[in-house]
């Protein structure tokens, strides 16, 4: 036997989910197969990775806590074939897991690195700029519940920003249930909330730089308060920002994600122009 579990530790921003009733929703949501290639990011204690191997029979997981892994390895031992790899989920190459088929991500990921964490899986697993399918089927993440609201939002909403542009543009976004606080040790100071995310086999808009189109929506983002012809006032002329159908005069939360990659478009026509315009 190990010794007793060690504590949720602050600075890995742990928060180990208990309620039986929410791991078996989560584990629904997920329908684990045999033959799913599933792998856990953070499973902390293996509340959720005991379910998920007496359903689907092997599961690989990253888990920065090295202190946590011998008590997960007893929770979970018997109950399948488990892969633990002692990473940073932040650094770890996933595509490297993708060598054995395309993966199905889970996870209670910590909020304090959750939006990096989820860019370094999409450039990692979905890289827009590849004519080969997607490396991930699909992922299931708990998430504090504000963040999922930026991923599902619409043009128009308070939450709607840079996470909802660039993580819709890769992938179908589907907020599934919300998490009460007490359903963890220790509770965190926010609600909770489990998202499903998909992604898209044909983008749902054509961008041919996607590099320009990264830089866009970062930089119109980055003043949200000002209007569209303001933040771009460097990069794009306001008969431009026209041309391209978006109203100069308007702030970004109202624009589509179509919108955005007219504007990108639009960028190395501006540049071409300006730099003819020095010559």
């Amino acid at each position: 036997m190990t010794s007793a579990p060690p504590a949720p530790r602050k600075r890995f921003g742990q928060h180990f989910l208990h309620d039986p009733m929410v791991l078996s929703r989560i584990v629904a949501a997920i329908a684990p197969r045999t033959d799913d290639h599933l792998v856990e990011i953070g499973p902390g204690l293996g509340a959720l990775t005991l379910p998920l191997l007496q359903e689907a029979g092997r599961v690989e997981a990253v888990e920065l806590d090295r202190d946590v892994i011998p008590h997960l390895r007893e929770r979970c031992a018997g109950s399948g074939e488990l892969i633990i790899h002692q990473a940073d989920a932040l650094s770890f190459d996933f595509q490297s897991l993708a060598l054995q088929g395309s993966l199905r991500l889970v996870g209670n990921l910590p909020y304090n690195v959750a939006t990096p964490l989820l860019f370094h899986l999409l450039d990692q697993l979905h890289p827009v700029d590849s004519l080969n399918p997607p490396l991930v089927r699909d992922m299931h993440f708990m998430l504090q519940r504000e963040v999922v609201e930026r991923l599902a939002a619409h043009p128009g909403g308070g939450s709607y920003g840079r996470l909802s542009v660039m993580v819709q543009y890769r992938c179908s976004v589907e907020r599934l249930f919300t998490v009460a606080a007490g359903c963890f040790r220790p509770p965190p100071r926010v609600e909770s909330a489990v998202v499903r995310l998909r992604p898209h086999a044909i983008p749902p808009v054509v961008v041919a730089d996607h590099h320009s189109f990264a830089l866009l929506v970062r930089q119109v983002f980055s003043q949200r308060r000002k209007t569209v012809r303001n933040t771009l006032r460097d990069l794009l002329a306001e008969t431009a920002i026209r041309e391209a159908g978006v109203d100069p005069g308007a702030r970004p939360e109202v624009l589509s994600i179509a919108q955005f990659a007219r504007l990108a478009e639009a960028l190395p026509q501006a540049q071409a122009r300006s730099s003819n315009e020095v010559v």
